[in-house]
Formats: C-alpha cells, sequence, structure tokens
C-alpha cells in the first residue's frame, strides 16, 4: 500500500475544526455550510471541509470586505 502524505492545505477538517479555526460556534459553521456561504460538502451525512477552499474562500472574504471599506 503507498503511503499518502497529505498537504496542509490538501487536509479535510471537520465541523469542530472549522468552527475553531473562524472561531465561530459549530452550530453557526453548521448553518453557514448547509446555505453554501462556507464552502464544505457531506462525507455519509457529516459535513467536511478542505483546507485549501477555506484559505481561498478567506482570502475572499477580506477581499471584498476591503472593497467595500473604500
Amino acid at each position: 500500500m503507498e503511503n499518502l502524505v497529505l498537504n496542509v492545505s490538501d487536509e479535510i477538517l471537520t465541523v469542530r475544526q472549522v468552527a475553531e479555526l473562524l472561531k465561530i460556534n459549530e452550530k453557526t459553521t453548521y448553518k453557514h455550510a448547509s446555505e453554501g456561504k462556507i464552502p464544505g460538502f457531506k462525507v455519509g451525512g457529516s459535513w467536511r471541509f478542505r483546507r485549501s477552499d477555506l484559505d481561498r474562500w478567506i482570502d475572499e472574504q477580506r477581499a471584498a470586505s476591503k472593497a467595500r471599506e473604500g
């Protein structure tokens, strides 16, 4: 069997880990994921998130916030 090495950007995160990363409540994480406000996908009914997708989403949110500020 091959050894699979994941880069940090390929890491798959749980709801709890995303909540900690974004400094929000787990319920808020579920809500945002189900509404499509944060990028995620379901595996067997459980939400999972690719770290690279979240990093890109965070960058987009920051850019949009700066654009609104002027």
